[in-house]
């Protein structure tokens, strides 16, 4: 159509130029975490993005793990971020990359530095540089060790290297502009010692470049062409320029920035997450009442929910923050039509239908989802004693109630129309069994017209129902008072954020239940089988959303 429009976010637009003036001739981006802790819904926003773009416009996406840190960097936490990726659905393909594979080549860049003039070793401990390094509104002043000549500078970089200095006795830093407006330009460090074993390369190094000097040299060596990253990162981009023009690396990256993805009332700081999980208040990094991915996993998010979170989330220039209850619309949405709606009694009572045969049995035809028949049918076994939920049945109830209670029809999902005769309680009071009876004629699918009832009630076969554990999940932080504690940081947490029921039961179709399979149960929400705990002899279900909310998705312009 010639009229089209096509619209593009401002990071496209700027590709395009570039692509259109010939500075790059294949797109290249990466998702480069420091393998410091779990991925959470914010960086799921930066994977998508970067693997979108290097699709769109037919480039490379790679996966790097900017693992420069050796103190907070584990194993554990490289496989967990390349499980995380995957499950969202960016392929590197044979692009993993670590950034300690160029520790060598960072080394000799340094070097090449230290000959240009452009680096010196200095002696400051880390409060004489701070002094050094002025204010926002004062200049800095030079650093006495700045006037060393080249050859003491590589002299005494060789020596850090070969391990002849304790940790913090020196750095290597860049010469630029103490008087510079821009604070990370001052002179900044490129490289510290630190005796520190790394996960990938051991005891090879005790220096180990700092962050700014080592992520535009990754880029530059992989030739990605554009370095995608949060605002955080603008003021650091003239110290990237700096570092891969000075180097003279042909065709440089060049630094985009975008807005973070901020989720209301959530914990998202690695140092609170971890402290969470060390005091055991939540059982690990993929608790589901975290927004990590792997706890979004957990829970019975799916990647196309998060896919749908971040494209309605757009791509901007602007700090803002996002409600989660957009995120549990993109759940519902893309379960409501996938999704086998399946019975699950979380709070049971017995129901005996008195006169119905004793010791029968028969199987009835249930739509899976009545809104896609492609999902097909089931069969459920209908019995004499059933379970129904504690709240379907009142011995006084109250106007405008429609379920059981004494002399009142229900129809039972799926199955007949049942007549409450009577009720056993036990010596607390409490009711304990509903007895009724049933009219065979009113069987559902026979076309039984002779009269309507207002209520219907979902149910559990007793003999053929699987118990199960059902773990309700809300909000980890009180809502009411906001995430952080001003008076101290502390988190604000919600002490009823997780309810855990031991004595549910669920239809016997749902006992080949595989870890992450997900159903919507009938009145109670979406569900998914716990992948740490279930098991077949012991089922666990997660409550992944509500059936309902009061969210409205913004119109789209």
């Amino acid at each position: 159509m010639e009229n089209e429009v096509i619209s593009r976010n401002f990071i496209e637009q700027e590709i395009e130029e570039d692509l259109k003036e010939g500075h790059y001739e294949t797109i290249r981006t990466r998702f480069p975490p420091e393998p410091n802790g779990y991925l959470h819904i914010g960086h799921a926003k930066s994977i998508l993005l970067n693997y979108g773009l290097a699709q769109k416009y037919n480039g490379k996406f790679h996966m790097r793990f900017d693992d420069t840190n050796p103190t907070k960097e584990k194993t554990e936490f490289v496989e967990s971020i390349k499980a995380d990726i995957q499950w969202l659905g960016a392929d590197w393909e044979d692009r993993l990359f670590f950034a300690s594979d160029y520790f060598e080549q960072m080394y000799e860049a340094a070097v090449k530095l230290i000959k240009k003039g452009k680096a010196y070793v200095s002696d400051l401990n880390p409060e004489q540089i701070r002094e050094y390094r002025g204010t926002l509104t004062e200049p800095g002043k030079e650093d006495p060790n700045a006037a060393k000549s080249v050859e003491e500078n590589l002299q005494l970089f060789a020596d850090m290297k070969n391990g002849k200095y304790e940790d913090g006795a020196l750095v290597l830093r860049a010469r630029i502009d103490m008087a510079s407006p821009n604070i990370n330009m001052r002179d900044p460090i490129l490289y510290r010692v630190a005796h520190m074993t790394h996960h990938n390369t051991g005891d090879k190094w005790c220096i180990y470049p700092m962050y700014d000097f080592a992520h535009p040299i990754e880029d530059a060596i992989e030739g990605i062409s554009h370095s995608i990253c949060t605002l955080e990162f603008e003021d650091h981009r003239p110290l990237y320029d700096w570092v891969v023009r000075e180097l003279e690396y042909p065709n440089p990256p060049r630094q985009i920035e975008f807005a973070k993805l901020y989720l209301t009332n959530v914990v998202t700081g690695k140092r609170y997450i971890k402290k969470l999980v060390e005091e055991g208040i939540v059982d690990g990094w993929d608790d589901p009442r975290l927004v990590s991915i792997a706890a979004l996993r957990r829970r019975g998010f799916t990647p196309e929910s998060i896919q749908k979170f971040v494209e309605l989330c757009g791509v901007s220039k602007a700090n803002s923050s996002v409600d989660y209850a957009m995120l549990e619309y993109c759940i519902r949405e893309d379960l409501k039509l996938k999704r086998s709606r399946m019975m699950a009694v979380l709070h049971p009572i017995k129901l005996v239908i008195d006169n119905y045969p004793q010791g029968q049995v028969e199987y009835l035809d249930a739509a899976n989802n009545l809104e896609n028949e492609e999902l097909g049918t089931r069969k459920i076994p209908f019995c004499r004693e059933l379970y129904i939920e504690r709240e379907d049945f009142m011995e006084e109830p109250p106007k405008k109630y429609f379920r059981l209670f004494p002399g009142n029809e229900v129809r039972l999902m799926h199955a007949y129309f049942v007549k409450c005769e009577s009720f056993v309680k036990d010596e607390n009071g409490n009711v304990t069994e509903v007895h009724c009876t049933y009219d065979p004629e009113t069987k559902a699918g026979s076309g039984f017209t002779g009269r309507k009832v207002k209520g219907t009630i979902h149910w559990a076969p007793a003999p053929f129902a699987k118990k199960c554990e059902i773990r309700l999940y809300e909000n980890l932080v009180d809502e009411e008072k906001g995430v952080y504690n001003k008076e101290d940081g502390s988190l604000n947490l919600n002490p009823e954020s997780l309810t855990v029921l031991t004595d549910c039961y669920v239809e016997p179709a749902l006992a080949d239940t595989k870890p992450y399979d997900s159903y919507q149960f009938v009145r109670q929400g979406f569900f998914c089988t716990d992948a740490k705990d279930s098991r077949p002899d012991a089922l666990v279900f997660n409550r992944i959303v509500s059936l309902k909310s009061s969210y409205k998705l913004p119109t789209q312009k």
